[in-house]
């Protein structure tokens, strides 16, 4: 029997999948409702970073990680969705419906990211230099693929040095800014909290000599002279374009991408440096000589286990809408 609505038992199971989705310094801008039946993503423009994400891009880029888990929530439940982007453009703030599609069970693929989502987290941490095995490799680049992305392995010493010098440059653009600093500052957790980046997950502080940049929300040192990593995989997420729909596109692909390293037994972080820079952007682009336009880059390896960081409850992010009879 085909079901034509969805429930709100349905919505809140999805929902809590959702809030597992990262965002940029786990401002986690997202709301959701449901409506006729069908269930509503929005973008919370109260959680918009004015100063790190001035375009929203880093903010579509969450919503569409959390509208991945949102999908593979409900398939796992029989009930898949079919989805539309941006089905109202007078409206910025709605970024995706979906509505039910054919009952099916789902798919070993589908219960398998579906099993990872809670083990998912950004892993701050040094890296093992431990090689990620070729068949592994290819799981990542298709598991973008599959959702209209693009992942681009950096494989050389002197690849990984050149995306890595794109990456610092940005960084001390980025650092400049008193503004940039002061948000960072104020999403960076000293005590319990629902949101934003506690510091012991923060990782060590960055050193000069280090391959890539990383946030300052740690303030754990490590010896002098130590590297923090020798050789981690860099990639590099993309879309074939750069609209608020590709930005979405992309996230669905970055988010089925981590959870697949996840149920891979691998650990993995995000440097958005390079994006938040449009001039860095460019030059990551051409460096890697793709068309479409790079949306993320990933440090993916072996790693210390670690814990995912604290999410608002669901039931903060649900909106009760009063339909009319």
């Amino acid at each position: 029997m085909l079901t034509t609505t969805f429930t709100m038992a349905q919505l809140r199971t999805a929902v809590t999948a959702a809030v597992r989705a990262p965002s940029l310094h786990n401002s986690q801008p997202w709301r959701f409702r449901l409506v006729g039946g069908a269930i509503e993503l929005r973008l919370d423009p109260d959680r918009l970073l004015t100063a790190c994400d001035p375009t929203g891009w880093a903010a579509r880029l969450g919503c569409g990680a959390a509208l991945f888990n949102l999908r593979l929530a409900l398939a796992t439940t029989g009930a898949p969705a079919e989805v539309r982007l941006r089905p109202e453009p007078a409206d910025p703030w709605l970024l995706a419906r979906l509505v039910p599609g054919p009952p099916r069970p789902a798919t070993p693929a589908e219960s398998q990211l579906y099993a990872a989502v809670p083990r998912r987290h950004s892993n701050r941490l040094p890296l093992r230099p431990d090689p990620v095995p070729p068949p592994v490799r290819r799981r990542l680049i298709e598991a973008a693929r599959a959702e209209g992305g693009w992942l681009e392995l950096v494989v050389g010493s002197t690849a990984v040095t050149a995306v890595a010098e794109i990456a610092t440059s940005a960084n001390r653009v980025l650092d400049r800014d008193p503004g940039y600093r002061a948000e960072v500052a104020r999403w960076t957790r000293h005590f319990p909290a629902p949101d934003g980046v506690p510091a012991a997950a923060g990782g060590p502080v960055a050193e000069p000599h280090d391959l890539l940049p990383r946030r300052p929300f740690g303030s754990s040192r490590r010896a002098p002279g130590r590297d923090f990593e020798s050789e981690p995989l860099v990639a590099v997420l993309g879309a074939t374009g750069n609209t608020p729909s590709d930005q979405l596109t992309a996230g669905q692909a970055l988010q089925r991408v981590l959870l697949t390293a996840t149920d891979a037994g691998l650990a993995a972080s995000m440097l958005s440096q390079p994006i938040e820079v449009a001039q860095a952007r460019e030059q990551l682009r051409l460096a890697l000589g793709r068309f479409g336009t790079p949306q993320m880059v990933i440090r993916i390896g072996y790693g210390q286990p670690g814990r995912p960081t604290p999410r608002r409850d669901p039931a903060d992010v649900i909106d009760t809408v009063l339909e009319e009879r």
